[in-house]
Protein backbone atom coordinates (compact mmCIF):
# COMPACT_ATOMS: atom_id res chain seq x y z
CA UNK A 1 0.00 0.00 0.00
CA UNK A 2 1.29 3.76 -1.14
CA UNK A 3 2.34 5.35 1.91
CA UNK A 4 0.11 8.72 2.39
CA UNK A 5 1.92 12.01 4.58
CA UNK A 6 0.06 14.81 5.64
CA UNK A 7 1.94 17.69 6.93
CA UNK A 8 1.05 20.99 8.80
CA UNK A 9 3.31 23.61 10.36
CA UNK A 10 5.47 21.75 12.21
CA UNK A 11 3.82 18.30 12.26
CA UNK A 12 3.94 15.28 10.52
CA UNK A 13 0.93 12.18 9.65
CA UNK A 14 2.26 9.33 8.02
CA UNK A 15 0.84 6.07 7.24
CA UNK A 16 4.81 5.10 6.86
CA UNK A 17 4.83 1.97 9.93
CA UNK A 18 8.50 2.19 9.74
CA UNK A 19 8.33 5.57 11.51
CA UNK A 20 6.29 4.55 14.65
CA UNK A 21 7.74 4.74 17.89
CA UNK A 22 6.84 1.19 18.98
CA UNK A 23 7.83 2.14 22.76
CA UNK A 24 5.45 5.44 22.57
CA UNK A 25 2.28 3.55 21.62
CA UNK A 26 2.46 0.75 23.75
CA UNK A 27 3.45 3.31 26.77
CA UNK A 28 0.31 5.18 25.87
CA UNK A 29 -1.91 2.03 25.10
CA UNK A 30 -0.90 -0.26 28.33
CA UNK A 31 -2.08 2.20 30.88
CA UNK A 32 -5.54 3.62 28.51
CA UNK A 33 -8.58 2.44 30.13
CA UNK A 34 -8.99 0.04 26.77
CA UNK A 35 -6.46 -1.41 26.39
CA UNK A 36 -5.11 -1.22 30.10
CA UNK A 37 -1.59 -3.61 30.73
CA UNK A 38 -1.77 -4.89 26.91
CA UNK A 39 1.39 -6.68 26.03
CA UNK A 40 3.91 -5.28 23.75
CA UNK A 41 3.80 -8.32 21.37
CA UNK A 42 0.26 -7.79 20.96
CA UNK A 43 0.86 -3.83 20.32
CA UNK A 44 3.18 -5.00 17.78
CA UNK A 45 0.91 -7.69 16.21
CA UNK A 46 -2.11 -4.93 15.83
CA UNK A 47 0.29 -2.81 14.00
CA UNK A 48 1.30 -5.33 11.64
CA UNK A 49 -2.04 -5.94 10.99
CA UNK A 50 -3.47 -2.43 10.57
CA UNK A 51 -3.26 0.73 8.60
CA UNK A 52 -1.56 3.01 11.08
CA UNK A 53 -1.41 6.87 11.54
CA UNK A 54 1.51 8.59 13.12
CA UNK A 55 1.46 11.96 14.27
CA UNK A 56 4.96 13.15 14.58
CA UNK A 57 6.74 16.73 15.64
CA UNK A 58 10.23 18.09 14.75
CA UNK A 59 12.68 17.79 17.68
CA UNK A 60 14.49 21.23 17.18
CA UNK A 61 16.52 20.07 19.81
CA UNK A 62 18.34 17.18 17.80
CA UNK A 63 18.97 17.20 14.67
CA UNK A 64 16.79 15.94 11.62
CA UNK A 65 14.85 13.93 14.34
CA UNK A 66 11.09 13.31 15.12
CA UNK A 67 9.29 12.50 18.14
CA UNK A 68 6.01 10.45 18.07
CA UNK A 69 3.44 12.37 19.20
CA UNK A 70 -0.25 10.55 18.22
CA UNK A 71 -1.53 7.40 17.12
CA UNK A 72 -4.66 5.92 15.41
CA UNK A 73 -4.90 2.37 13.27
CA UNK A 74 -8.11 1.47 11.13
CA UNK A 75 -8.89 -1.94 10.94
CA UNK A 76 -10.15 -3.14 7.54
CA UNK A 77 -11.17 -5.03 4.14
CA UNK A 78 -10.44 -1.62 2.28
CA UNK A 79 -14.07 -2.33 0.72
CA UNK A 80 -16.87 -2.30 3.22
CA UNK A 81 -15.98 -1.77 6.53
CA UNK A 82 -13.95 -0.28 8.81
CA UNK A 83 -13.02 -0.13 12.67
CA UNK A 84 -11.14 2.99 13.81
CA UNK A 85 -9.30 1.80 16.62
CA UNK A 86 -6.27 3.22 19.74
CA UNK A 87 -6.15 6.95 18.65
CA UNK A 88 -4.60 9.18 20.85
CA UNK A 89 -2.54 12.78 20.82
CA UNK A 90 0.44 12.33 24.02
CA UNK A 91 -0.96 14.67 27.15
CA UNK A 92 1.46 17.41 26.72
CA UNK A 93 -0.08 17.74 22.73
CA UNK A 94 -3.90 18.01 23.47
CA UNK A 95 -5.53 20.89 22.88
CA UNK A 96 -4.13 22.30 19.55
CA UNK A 97 -5.90 20.35 16.98
CA UNK A 98 -4.13 17.25 16.08
CA UNK A 99 -6.63 15.00 17.19
CA UNK A 100 -9.31 16.86 14.79
CA UNK A 101 -6.93 16.64 11.87
CA UNK A 102 -5.86 13.13 12.31
CA UNK A 103 -9.60 12.25 12.14
CA UNK A 104 -9.51 14.20 8.73
CA UNK A 105 -6.34 12.55 7.05
CA UNK A 106 -8.10 9.45 8.38
CA UNK A 107 -11.17 10.06 6.45
CA UNK A 108 -9.35 11.16 3.10
CA UNK A 109 -6.85 8.54 3.18
CA UNK A 110 -7.45 7.07 -0.10
CA UNK A 111 -7.83 3.24 0.78
CA UNK A 112 -10.24 4.13 3.26
CA UNK A 113 -13.36 5.93 0.38
CA UNK A 114 -16.36 3.98 -0.41
CA UNK A 115 -16.75 2.20 2.80
CA UNK A 116 -20.19 1.50 3.81
CA UNK A 117 -19.37 1.18 7.26
CA UNK A 118 -17.27 2.88 9.73
CA UNK A 119 -17.07 2.59 13.16
CA UNK A 120 -15.11 3.19 16.47
CA UNK A 121 -16.11 2.94 19.80
CA UNK A 122 -15.17 5.75 22.72
CA UNK A 123 -16.44 6.48 26.15
CA UNK A 124 -14.91 9.94 26.34
CA UNK A 125 -14.37 11.71 22.84
CA UNK A 126 -17.77 12.06 21.22
CA UNK A 127 -17.21 15.50 21.11
CA UNK A 128 -14.54 15.14 18.68
CA UNK A 129 -16.30 12.10 16.30
CA UNK A 130 -19.92 13.99 16.04
CA UNK A 131 -18.55 16.79 13.81
CA UNK A 132 -17.33 13.81 11.26
CA UNK A 133 -20.56 12.09 11.16
CA UNK A 134 -20.43 9.64 13.45
CA UNK A 135 -23.26 8.70 15.77
CA UNK A 136 -24.76 6.77 17.91
CA UNK A 137 -25.39 3.51 16.28
CA UNK A 138 -28.92 4.13 14.96
CA UNK A 139 -30.46 0.70 15.52
CA UNK A 140 -28.31 -0.81 18.93
CA UNK A 141 -30.69 -4.17 18.89
CA UNK A 142 -29.39 -4.74 15.74
CA UNK A 143 -25.60 -4.24 16.86
CA UNK A 144 -23.78 -7.38 18.94
CA UNK A 145 -20.54 -7.81 20.22
CA UNK A 146 -18.52 -10.27 22.24
CA UNK A 147 -16.29 -8.00 24.46
CA UNK A 148 -13.67 -9.70 27.31
CA UNK A 149 -13.20 -6.50 29.86
CA UNK A 150 -9.75 -6.66 31.42
CA UNK A 151 -8.76 -9.68 29.10
CA UNK A 152 -4.64 -7.88 29.60
CA UNK A 153 -4.59 -7.40 33.21
CA UNK A 154 -2.15 -9.48 34.44
CA UNK A 155 -4.32 -10.78 37.50
CA UNK A 156 -7.07 -12.02 34.80
CA UNK A 157 -4.76 -14.88 33.29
Amino acid sequence: MEIAQYTKDEYLISTDKSKLDISVIHDFLSSSYWAEEIPLELVKKSIENSLCFGIYKEDSSALHSVAQVGFARVISDYTTFGYIADVFVIKEKRGIGLSKWLMQCILKHPQLQGLRNLCLMTSDAHTLYEPFGFKKIPIPENFMAKKIDGIYKKNNK
